[in-house]
C-alpha cells in the first residue's frame, strides 16, 4: 500500500480498484512521431478500455477510521460511478490523459480529498480481419478480439495547491510483455562456487516477461495533448522486441540495459526508464537433433527476476565508451 504523502508518517487512504470502463468511438490518437523500430503511428480508439484504480487521501478522512464517522466519506461505489460517468466526458486519446482528467475532477468536486493516485491498465482489443470485397482482407472497424496481450499503463499522483491541481508524480508503462528468442542468447561468466548447479550456456532459448515504465521531463507531456511528444506504449514494446532480435546478450540484465539505452535515445523527452523482468526460460530436454533444434520444457518454480532503472546519464556514459 502506498504511503500517505499528506499525513506525515501515517498511512491513510482508501479507494476503488478493478473499475473496468469501456468507451466506444473515443478521440483517435493521431500525429504520433514515427521511429525506426515500430510501425505504430496511432490508433482509432474505436474501443477504448481501461481497468482503473483510484486511491484517495486527506486528513478529513481520519474520523472515519478513528471514530466510525463517515460524514466526509465518499463511498467507493460512488467513486466507481464517478469514474464511469467521466469516461463519457473525456475528449482525449490516452490512458494517462484520462487518469489526469478524472483525478483532477475528483479534487475539484470533493474538498476533503487532498490528493489522489490514479492508475490504470489499458484493456486492449485487436481488430479482426474481414474480406474487403477484392479477394483480400482488411481490419474490421466493427468486430474486435479481446486480448490478454501486453497493455499500456498509466499513473498520476495529483495534489491540490492554492486551489490548483498539481502533478506530484507521473509514470507510464507497458506491462505483461512476454518474449521468447529461440537462440543467440548466452549466460556465462557468473559466480561458480559450492552452491552453483546451473551450467553455463553459450546459446540458449530465452523466455522473459517484462514490464517497462517511463517518466517524462515534463509530466504534462504524458497527457498526449501534443501527440508528437507523446511516447506510445506500442512503440516502447516494439523497441524491446527489435533490440531482443538484434542483440546477442549475455543475461537478462544485459538485455534490459540495451533496451533502456534505445528507449532513451529515441525519446529525449523522457527522464527515466525502468524495468521489472522475470526469467521464464524453458529447460533443455534434447539437443541431439539437426541444426539448432531442441526439445524444451517448462521451468520449475522459483523463477528469477531483475529490476533496473536508467536515466539520461546512462545514455551519456554509453556514448563515451
Amino acid at each position: 500500500m502506498t504511503e500517505n504523502h499528506s499525513a506525515g508518517e501515517r498511512t491513510m487512504n482508501y479507494g476503488k480498484e478493478h473499475v473496468n470502463v469501456y468507451r466506444t468511438y473515443a478521440t483517435p490518437l493521431e500525429g504520433v512521431r514515427e521511429i525506426p523500430e515500430s510501425g505504430f503511428d496511432g490508433k482509432p480508439n474505436t474501443l477504448f478500455g481501461m481497468e482503473v484504480r483510484a486511491q484517495i487521501e486527506g486528513e478529513e478522512f481520519l474520523p472515519s477510521f478513528r471514530d466510525g464517522d463517515n460524514t466526509k466519506v465518499v463511498a467507493t461505489d460512488s467513486m466507481k460511478n464517478f469514474i464511469l460517468h467521466h469516461a463519457g466526458d473525456y475528449d482525449g486519446a490516452t490512458v494517462e490523459g484520462f487518469l489526469h482528467y478524472v483525478g483532477s475532477e475528483f479534487l475539484r468536486t470533493y474538498d476533503q480529498m487532498e490528493s489522489v493516485r490514479m492508475s490504470a491498465d489499458e484493456l486492449a482489443f485487436n481488430e479482426r480481419p474481414v474480406p474487403d470485397g477484392d479477394g483480400d482482407f482488411e481490419p474490421s472497424d466493427l468486430v474486435f478480439r479481446v486480448t490478454d496481450n501486453e497493455s499500456a499503463f498509466g499513473e498520476f499522483y495529483l495534489t491540490r495547491e492554492n486551489g490548483d491541481v498539481v502533478i506530484e508524480e507521473q509514470r507510464s508503462g507497458v506491462t505483461g510483455f512476454e518474449l521468447v528468442k529461440v537462440k543467440d542468447n548466452s549466460f556465462v561468466g557468473y559466480v561458480q562456487d559450492e552452491y552453483t548447479t546451473l551450467p553455463e550456456r553459450e546459446n540458449r532459448t530465452l523466455y522473459i516477461s517484462l514490464d517497462i515504465f517511463w517518466t517524462y521531463d515534463e509530466p504534462e507531456t504524458a497527457l498526449g495533448e501534443d501527440p508528437a511528444a507523446y511516447v506510445p506504449a506500442e512503440q516502447v514494446r516494439d523497441i524491446a522486441q527489435v533490440v531482443f532480435h538484434e542483440k546477442n546478450v549475455n543475461s537478462i540484465q544485459d538485455l534490459i540495459y540495451q533496451v533502456g539505452l534505445r528507449v532513451l535515445e529515441r525519446f529525449p523527452q523522457l527522464s527515466q526508464v525502468s524495468f521489472e523482468a522475470n526469467n521464464r526460460t524453458w529447460l533443455k530436454v534434447r539437443d541431439d537433433m539437426d541444426g539448432d533444434a531442441k526439445v524444451l520444457r517448462e521451468p520449475p518454480r522459483p523463477t528469477g527476476f531483475q529490476q533496473f532503472s536508467m536515466d539520461r546519464s546512462d545514455l551519456e556514459e554509453a556514448g563515451e565508451r
